[in-house]
């Protein structure tokens, strides 16, 4: 990593985007933080963070889980599992520079502040648990530490989801050290509302045991996690001139075309009709969600949903913690326990403007609750003569598929679900004829298979599967 000097705050989200005025920002000397202003290295840790999570890693994942279309040119190279290192550079360097570096500078420089000590592990461990997701082993305790450690070791990815949670667990000891209201202006998502970000390490600490399938611990952290769809972590973009937009709209700005939803495994699912594999049935009407969904890719001028230039963006969000209790629920209590939080769920979706904003007044929103019978064989939810659990937890699995668009969770859920449960997880067809396995990961950057001697050898390629997903 020595080889990477860029400690960029304010930063370039948008791909290629040259004047950028939103996300463009200051050269932060790591060598003297106390001349750095906290709220600037906060603003730019967020930002980067953002970028982590929705830029172009998740693009890509999107891609490969039936989600998203690559069309022309880099964006069908990459769909049909045609990838270099070089595509990995941006996420490690947004990760360990602007993200965690700036973190230690801040942290360091605020030793009795637990709102940014909180807060920066946090989005430490945010950033870090997306990067060993994808990745598996990577470094981790030796980051940040130039002098001492210019080239850090990888470490297992058990060690470093082990490591996260012992972050977070941190974190939220910090948090809780603050009495009555705080306001902290340059806190983009949450204004300094510290309660909010406890609920959002409670609900990180739930998804990351639910990729280490740790379901009982999943369980217990996702009961004190976020509690509303007002507490979701998500960022508003301001949308008022090029450059400070919705990351996806800012894409298809510089690559109108390349990219869209197309005729994909998820649009397919979501549209109205009684093909096999529809989610539509006499209790639940997709419509809005489907048009809110659509991607046409072609001009950012013209997208209306999620890629709209005001579009918000998800990073952890209220629907994923209702998720997490549903599956770790059912897989630790029951049936019982597993419809009780999906039914939350659906009873939150079933309100217009909650989870998705309807485009047109006549656009269909259904989500009528399920009972127990409608998950036995010959139900509505269970055609395929499973047993009751097995005919709900598919269901949930298929409801975080399509509830956690536009983040990178439904590929982790896909490969934590192949070894033994490919039962239940959604059957997204290859996106080439020619491929007969699924990828398993990202190839590691190339920035740091150049400069890092402790890489892992032989470089695992995309189809190697992560330590734990075996």
């Amino acid at each position: 990593m020595k080889n990477i000097k860029s400690f960029i705050v304010f930063l370039f989200l948008a791909i290629g985007i040259a004047g950028c005025n939103f996300y463009e920002g200051k050269n932060i000397d790591p060598d003297a933080p106390t001349a750095v202003n906290p709220d600037g290295l906060l603003k730019g840790i967020q930002l980067a963070d953002i970028e982590v999570q929705l830029g172009q890693t998740q693009r890509i994942l999107g891609m490969w889980t039936g989600q998203y279309r690559g069309v022309q040119l880099l964006y069908l190279s990459l769909h049909e599992y045609n990838i270099s290192a070089v595509e990995s550079n941006e996420a490690w360097n947004l990760t360990y520079q602007s993200v965690v570096k700036q973190s230690r500078i801040m942290r360091e420089g605020l030793k009795d502040d637990p709102f940014y000590q909180g807060v920066g592990k946090i989005m430490e461990a945010h950033a870090l648990g997306s990067l060993a997701a994808v990745y598996g082993d990577i470094p981790f305790s030796e980051i940040a530490q130039d002098e001492k450690f210019p080239n850090p070791k990888f470490e297992s990815q058990r060690s470093v989801y082990d490591g996260i949670q012992t972050m977070l667990n941190e974190a939220i000891v910090d948090l809780k050290k603050i009495t009555g209201t705080r306001t902290v202006a340059s806190d983009l998502l949450f204004k300094g509302a510290y309660s909010k970000w406890i609920e959002v390490a409670y609900t990180l600490k739930g998804r990351y045991y639910m990729e280490t399938k740790e379901y009982d611990k999943a369980y217990t952290a996702s009961l004190t996690g976020i509690s509303s769809g007002a507490n979701s972590l998500k960022f508003i973009p301001p949308g008022t001139a090029i450059g400070d937009g919705n990351l996806m709209n800012m894409m298809i700005a510089n690559r109108g075309g390349y990219f869209s939803t197309g005729t994909t495994y998820l649009t397919r699912i979501l549209g109205r009709t009684n093909a096999a594999g529809s989610r539509n049935n006499t209790k639940t009407i997709e419509d809005a969600r489907s048009k809110y969904y659509a991607i046409p890719g072609t001009s950012s001028t013209t997208e209306r949903g999620v890629a709209a230039q005001k579009a918000p963006m998800p990073l952890v969000i209220f629907e994923e913690n209702l998720l997490n209790l549903a599956e770790s629920g059912l897989r630790t209590k029951g049936v019982t326990e597993g419809l009780l939080q999906l039914n939350k769920l659906r009873a939150y979706l079933n309100v217009k403007g909650n989870a998705f904003t309807p485009l047109a007044t006549t656009d269909t929103v259904k989500y009528d609750p399920y009972v127990d019978a409608d998950f036995l064989v010959g139900g509505i939810e269970n055609k395929s003569n499973f047993t009751q659990e097995r005919a709900l937890l598919r269901e949930i699995i298929e409801e975080r598929y399509v509830s956690l668009y536009g983040q990178i969770l439904p590929f982790n859920d896909f490969r934590r679900l192949a070894k033994s449960e490919s039962d239940v997880r959604p059957p997204i067809p290859f996106n080439t004829p020619i491929a007969t396995k699924y990828p398993e990961r990202l190839i590691y950057a190339q920035s740091e298979i150049n400069a890092n001697p402790f890489m892992p050898k032989p470089i695992p390629d995309i189809y190697q599967v992560t330590e734990v997903n075996k």
